[in-house]
């Protein structure tokens, strides 16, 4: 933990970062042009509208408006603190930190969620030890293998065994000296109802380790070796565990998930293990909680604008289930969904077992769309009477509703239309009552509106538009930055947060003082934000060019000081003010003077 961070070494991280690996690690972005493109991990779309370029460091969404560095994506997308994000990346680039002594708030604010993710850690290697050495995880050995999985998976998995007994953990954290009640804020133990003293979370269960993409060990699931329930046993909430962003398996698929632009998404962790095995790298499971936004947003990263998801299910009733709780989820962030339910009696494991990863994939190529999925399953459930047909645009008409885009709903709507022949018009009508019944609720699966930066009011005049052009060349080309420095242009700026960015651009950062009170209401974020908006627009400079724009700008300012300068003499002979209106006209002509001196010299 560092308590200062010097900004020599805040500048060497950031200039031996780059922010396309860090940014692709999480989302996949595409080339184009100079810069990268890919949906926006902050709001959802369905066209790429978040850059990100590597010539100038910077990420900026053209949708809602984020934008920064690689410092400033960090603390975003994970919600990091500033001295957070420097650490993490110095530890990536190899650059040491200056080692000060923290304060008691800044250790105390740190030190929890690092001694939980070390006692997670330890807890991993004990269970794991548990299940491979000790006698008493044999039963959990042999369960396993005769379910058919492979000594090598179950290695990559991290597979652990929490034997019987209500404090085999207990008693081996106090041998090692470590805190109890960190080990109930870690979700590992917990506080005996009677008495005093804690009781072990996990007992004679199978322990599968929850591990986030960046490969800590955040949480836990257990699973019986009989009937016993509950059969499976997860975690509590933790600081660093919540299950609606949590997916089992993700810190091994991710990569696959990237490359082919698709993932599997199954109900347990025998089923993600079942597919891996079989050669399914990208397949995440869900840790008993239904699909939220968080989880298709962060899976839509991986897979990118272009890839799919495909929901496994074991039964034709679990599929639909899924369905319909899932569908608006999927709709909202703009992620096309598939549904693969297999036959009765099978689970992903029993399948591969029987019909290989082949017959799988061809199953998975022939999956169903989740809103054709839906209309078939209601028309099959409820036939084709006339109160069947009923039933079915009443089972369907909410998921439908679900959608925002118009040319999805359009066309299923069509294809429910024909399927049951029931007129288009009244479909739409339906779902109009749907969707009027459901206003003003916060969607299934939604976190609520996302709160946004109030937006900077711009200039809608020339004048305002040429200073940002002006800003984004001194940006986009460096080597007219000279010339700017020479001709004192960056004073000439009136917006005050152009002018704050024109002045870092000129490395120039540690003097602000003189460009007026009105700069002290921005934020870093806010000059972060504006900067890497300037910075990734693609436009082609050259030097002759530049020179040619600076003239123009000097123009524009000479034009706008003359016009403001004619009112003021206007007024002042209207108002008989003679000593202003002299003082104003020999302003005037001493402008003149200067003007034809600038344009003598060129």
């Amino acid at each position: 933990m560092v308590s200062y961070i010097p900004e020599d070494k805040i500048a060497e991280i950031r200039d031996t970062c780059n922010i396309v690996e860090v940014v692709g690690e999480t989302f996949l972005l595409k080339k184009a042009g100079k810069n990268y493109a890919g949906l926006c991990p902050f709001h959802a779309e369905k066209t790429p509208s978040f850059t990100v370029s590597p010539d100038k460091q910077m990420f900026y969404c053209f949708g809602c408006g984020e934008g920064g560095n690689v410092f400033s994506f960090l603390m975003k997308l994970q919600g990091m603190s500033f001295p957070e994000a420097v650490k993490m990346l110095a530890e990536r680039t190899g650059i040491s930190l200056p080692a000060n002594r923290p304060t008691k708030a800044q250790k105390r604010r740190q030190s929890e969620q690092e001694a939980i993710l070390e006692i997670n850690q330890l807890t991993m290697g004990l269970y794991r030890k548990t299940f491979h050495r000790d006698p008493r995880g044999q039963g959990a050995r042999d369960y396993l293998h005769k379910r058919g999985f492979q000594s090598e998976v179950l290695d990559a998995f991290n597979i652990g065994f929490a034997p019987a007994g209500w404090d085999n953990l207990t008693r081996y954290f106090q041998r090692q000296g470590l805190s109890l009640d960190l080990a109930e804020k870690a979700g590992l133990v917990a506080r005996r109802k009677q008495g005093q003293g804690y009781y072990d979370r996990f007992r004679e269960r199978i322990i599968f380790p929850i591990i986030d993409p960046r490969h800590r060990v955040i949480a836990f699931g257990g699973r019986v070796l009989d009937d016993t329930l509950p059969k499976y046993l997860n975690s509590p909430e933790t600081v660093i565990y919540h299950k609606s962003r949590s997916l089992y398996g993700l810190n091994m698929a991710q990569s696959h998930c990237r490359a082919e632009e698709r993932v599997y998404i199954v109900e347990g962790y025998l089923d993600v293990m079942a597919l891996y095995q079989n050669g399914v790298r990208n397949v995440v499971g869900t840790l008993g909680t239904a699909l939220t936004t968080d989880h298709v947003r962060t899976l839509r990263g991986y897979i990118g604008q272009s890839g799919h998801a495909v929901l496994v299910f074991d039964s034709d009733e679990a599929g639909i289930k899924a369905a319909h709780r899932s569908i608006e989820v999927f709709a909202k962030e703009f992620v096309e969904a598939r549904i693969l339910v297999l036959p009765p009696g099978h689970d992903p494991d029993t399948f591969m077992m029987t019909f290989g990863p082949q017959a799988f994939h061809e199953k998975a190529r022939k999956a169903k769309g989740i809103m054709p999925f839906l209309i078939d399953a209601a028309i099959e459930r409820h036939g084709s009477s006339m109160e069947g047909r009923i039933k079915v645009l009443a089972d369907v008409a909410e998921a439908l509703a679900a959608y925002d885009d118009p040319v999805a709903r359009s066309v299923y709507v069509k294809y429910l239309a024909e399927k049951v022949d029931i007129d288009e018009a009244a479909v739409l009508e339906k779902i109009r009552q749907v969707a009027a019944k459901s206003r003003g609720r916060t969607p299934m699966g939604q976190m609520g509106p996302r709160p946004t930066a109030e937006p900077r009011p711009l200039s809608s005049s020339e004048h305002g538009r040429i200073e940002r052009q002006l800003v984004a060349m001194m940006l986009q080309f460096p080597d007219i930055l000279p010339e700017i420095r020479k001709q004192n242009i960056v004073r000439m700026i009136e917006d005050p947060l152009l002018r704050i960015i024109g002045q870092d651009a000129l490395g120039q950062t540690g003097n602000r003082e003189g460009l007026g009170a009105d700069t002290s209401r921005y934020s870093e974020q806010d000059i972060e934000r504006e900067k890497a908006h300037l910075s990734v627009n693609e436009e082609l400079w050259e030097y002759d060019r530049c020179l040619k724009f600076i003239r123009q700008f000097k123009d524009s300012k000479r034009g706008a000081f003359r016009n403001d300068l004619d009112e003021k003499i206007s007024r002042a002979e209207k108002e008989n003010d003679f000593n202003q209106l002299t003082k104003l006209l020999r302003e005037r002509n001493n402008q003149a003077i200067k003007n034809d001196e600038e344009k003598r010299l060129g």
